[in-house]
């Protein structure tokens, strides 16, 4: 089997000082490593994007929005109760992990105040445990409230931003791990490469005469769960939903006809664009078409790059499906060793960290 396909040819060792731990301020103030097809690397800064893109290239970004997706709640005995929100299944219908999960089964109740002492369950937001997920060990909540409208609004009042796992001593504000471009609520992460865009920078963009277009991809499972088998073309993807509108595929077919680059801004965006080339290859299609709808596409070295000339990343963790997405476009074995090369030269690493410009 080839060294691609192996899990632990992802591995690399990452000093815990390197996982940054707060945004850069300004956003567009992060560091960037410039990446071309000619083998070359270039140190930069974000700020100098517009200097490494050309007029006609379109850059496509993620304009999902995070959820306040953590809340803390109460069973009727007045157990404790996490909850992470994952996915929604149907409207007011949410698939999410429950910590301590062994105590929930099917009929249990859930309450949920904006302070978890109000006594009066007229307050409350109240969710009830309809169903197992054997997939992820979650359950599927039914929330009772009496529209859509009032339940984001009650999630606005009692919910967190859940930042990552390894974010642990971070002074960052909510807003911070948001893009300034997030429009349409339902990820539980941001999608982190757009982190570094600011108004500036975009007008920057525009004026050179770089090309903008929108996809959304509600960042879920499918993008954090981590690969745990050695053969990686074993592994499965959680599906996402995505959605690639008609103004976005002719941007994107304009762009290719006047011999632009499409240069997705972010791991989400190469999946959707990808998932919905795939999708259009599976109906038959000659042509990409707009599409919504889910994907669980899986990139690893050996894929068929069907969109995408270039991307916008973050560094990412080791042996996770975004590293080897990463690998499928610039190859494992020279991507271990640009990281190898940030990790030397102290760039930051993962969610809130620095980006790589990624020009094939």
């Amino acid at each position: 089997m080839s060294s691609d396909h192996l899990l632990s040819s992802y591995d690399y060792y990452l000093p815990p000082d390197l996982i940054a731990q707060n945004p850069m301020i300004p956003r567009h103030n992060s560091r960037l490593l410039v990446i071309n097809s000619s083998k070359n690397h270039i140190h930069s800064i974000f700020r100098n994007l517009p200097k490494w893109l050309l007029s006609g290239d379109l850059l496509v970004f993620n304009n999902t929005r995070v959820i306040p997706a953590r809340i803390y709640g109460k069973k009727s005995t007045g157990a404790p109760v996490e909850i992470l929100l994952l996915e929604e299944k149907e409207p007011l219908c949410w698939l999410a992990l429950v910590k301590p999960g062994k105590r929930f089964k099917i009929g249990s109740e859930i309450y949920f105040s904006v302070n978890n002492h109000d006594e009066n369950h007229d307050n409350f937001l109240i969710a009830t445990v309809v169903d197992r997920d054997e997939e992820t060990g979650g359950r599927l909540l039914k929330f009772q409230v009496d529209s859509l409208d009032l339940f984001w609004k009650k999630i606005e009042e009692i919910g967190q931003i859940p930042f990552p796992p390894y974010v642990t001593e971070s002074e960052a504000n909510p807003s911070q791990y948001q893009t300034i471009y997030a429009q349409k609520p339902g990820a539980v992460a941001a999608p982190t490469a757009g982190l570094h865009f600011t108004e500036e920078l975009l007008e920057k963009l525009e004026q050179k005469g770089i090309n903008q277009a929108y996809i959304t991809l509600h960042v879920g499972l499918g993008t954090f769960r981590p690969v745990d088998i050695e053969n990686v073309k074993e592994h499965k993807m959680h599906q996402e939903w995505i959605e690639v509108p008609d103004v976005t595929v002719e941007k994107i077919k304009e762009t290719k006809a006047n011999g632009g680059r499409v240069i997705a801004v972010g791991t989400t965006v190469v999946r959707a664009l990808e998932g919905t080339a795939k999708a259009a290859e599976m109906a038959s299609k000659q042509d990409l078409m707009a599409f919504r709808g889910k994907t669980d596409i899986f990139i690893y070295p050996g894929y068929s790059w069907r969109v995408i000339d270039g991307m916008i990343t973050n560094f990412h963790l080791p042996k996770s499906s975004l590293l080897m997405l990463v690998s499928a476009l610039i190859g494992r074995e020279r991507l271990l060793e640009l990281y190898q090369i940030a990790i030397e030269e102290k760039y930051r690493f993962y969610s809130f960290g620095d980006g790589m410009l990624i020009l094939v």
